[in-house]
């Protein structure tokens, strides 16, 4: 496992509508979570300024996930815009393999780390025929698939369920980033829960995640900062 500050490895995932929502709890998380991602519901309503907003209040990096799936030269603006903002992690579909992946060679060592997505977690093994996937390839097969194409075009790792992250570890080694979101603590229930291939922090770390990305259990529970503390206290407990 690699050597990654407990702290550092928390991503909290801002999937707030607003800019009043993701202030507060950059607040209240503030010293505690190791990062903070932005996804596209905050990102098309606040724009650029809600990446202002977070390095005005918090030394956290910063995850922008826009899953970016445009034509190469389009991404690779994107890329360059997202640079000049000053974040850590970007991420960019992997479906169209190789065209869109080389993409990550535009911002290659200016410190954003550009980060594949694989399969969603909300994507379960038997909604892939309906996606048009062939019968015979499961979810790992095609996470495994996308995670060397990603490797080989020079992304800095890849976003994909802890059910995979063993796997992916094994194929890629060690100097390729896994982040894994879908992570649900044993101690949280969330009602309505539209991720399908969920693992929990310590065993998607222990199969060779180095970060993993939590949003509801955190966001929905009474005290968040105390939640984010535990799930540290439980990456503590393998990781030192």
């Amino acid at each position: 496992m690699s050597t990654i500050n407990p702290q550092d490895r928390l991503i909290f995932a801002l999937d707030v509508p607003g800019r009043k929502e993701a202030e507060h709890f950059v607040r209240v998380l503030e010293g505690v979570v190791g990062c903070f991602k932005i996804g596209l519901e905050l990102f098309v309503r606040e724009g650029p300024d809600i990446v202002k907003m977070i390095q005005d209040n918090s030394s956290a990096g910063i995850f922008l996930d826009l899953k970016l799936h445009d034509i190469p030269a389009t991404v690779r603006g994107a890329l360059r815009s997202a640079q000049k903002l000053g974040v850590q992690y970007i991420t960019v579909h992997s479906t169209e393999g190789e065209v869109i992946l080389e993409t990550a060679e535009e911002v290659k060592g200016s410190g954003l780390e550009v980060l594949a997505v694989t399969v969603l977690t909300s994507t379960s093994a038997s909604s892939l025929s309906s996606l048009g996937i062939r019968e015979d390839i499961n979810a790992t097969a095609l996470v495994l698939d996308r995670a060397v194409r990603a490797k080989n075009s020079g992304c800095s790792g890849v976003v994909c369920s802890g059910e995979e992250a063993k796997l992916v570890r094994q194929k890629c080694g060690e100097d390729f980033k896994i982040v894994v979101p879908g992570i649900r603590p044993q101690w949280v229930v969330v009602e309505g829960d539209d991720q399908s291939r969920i693992v929990t922090p310590c065993q998607a770390l222990q199969d060779g995640a180095d970060l993993i990305v939590v949003g509801r259990p955190i966001r929905d529970a009474a005290d968040s900062r105390g939640a984010a503390q535990k799930i540290i206290g439980e990456i503590q407990s393998i990781t030192e």
